[in-house]
């Protein structure tokens, strides 16, 4: 499929979309705390999608039964949310979340540690993760390449002592949850398709304490690291204007 390029009008909506999805993880972050199950934090975003009027975007899509995926540390991404998963003291939790407003499509992620025993490792999991996500956006300008996004993560993630995960990536964004391009979190700099003007992305570096390596469990969803080390996920959509980037889940 082609690459599509949005209308300034079309990214205004999908900036509403965007800021309706950090509105419903800013409310879920606040529940993490330890005794928690992922289902607890499911039902609030559920509620608070109900009560700002926006569909969610992961629930039914390829049968998966929830509105966020909820993926505790070994665990990756597409973590379905249970009564059973019970959150402890020193755990952390990636929290991806996607709604529809007025048919565009708005995606990110964070995660957060439970509690204030978190080990100095997976503190710094999350931050090195986080910021290899803003040095990746300072990538999206006009002229440059889909590889120098990834490049950016992976040069980041490395040098830190980390590793980035190959088998899942960004990708497009807009009318559809799923878009062209796919956006690894590594690469080459100067490869794969050039940035235009109204392209949308979503974002999302994966980052291992250990082994790039992952596998995906009988559920068919959730993905773990291959050696059971910990694993952090966080993800903005970004516009790409002649400005720069201007990132829409914020």
């Amino acid at each position: 499929m082609a690459i599509v390029c949005k209308s300034a009008a079309e990214i205004e909506k999908m900036r509403r979309s965007g800021g309706i999805v950090r509105e419903v993880l800013n409310h879920v972050r606040g529940l993490v705390v330890p005794g928690a199950t992922t289902m607890d934090l499911e039902r609030a975003a559920e509620k608070k999608m109900k009560d700002l009027g926006v569909k969610p975007a992961f629930k039914g899509y390829y049968d998966y039964p929830c509105v966020l995926c909820t993926s505790v540390n070994e665990e990756i991404v597409h973590g379905i949310p249970s009564a059973k998963r019970v959150l402890k003291a020193g755990d952390i939790v990636s929290i991806d979340c996607g709604v529809v407003l007025d048919g565009y499509y708005g995606d990110a992620a964070i995660t957060v540690a439970v509690g204030d025993s978190v080990s100095p490792e997976r503190k710094k999991l999350l931050e090195v993760t986080e910021k290899s996500l803003y040095k990746a956006i300072e990538q999206v300008k006009i002229g440059n390449s889909i590889s120098d996004i990834g490049a950016a993560v992976q040069e980041y993630v490395e040098a830190n002592g980390f590793s980035v995960v190959r088998e899942f990536v960004g990708h497009g964004i807009g009318t559809r949850l799923h878009e062209e391009p796919q956006i690894p979190n590594f690469g080459t700099k100067g490869f794969g398709a050039p940035l235009k003007e109204g392209m949308v992305l979503a974002i999302e570096p994966m980052v291992n304490t250990g082994r790039p390596e992952a596998r995906v469990l009988d559920d068919k969803w959730t993905a773990v690291t291959m050696d059971g080390s910990f694993s952090a996920h966080f993800e903005h959509c970004v516009a790409v204007t002649k400005n720069g980037p201007v990132i829409l889940t914020q």
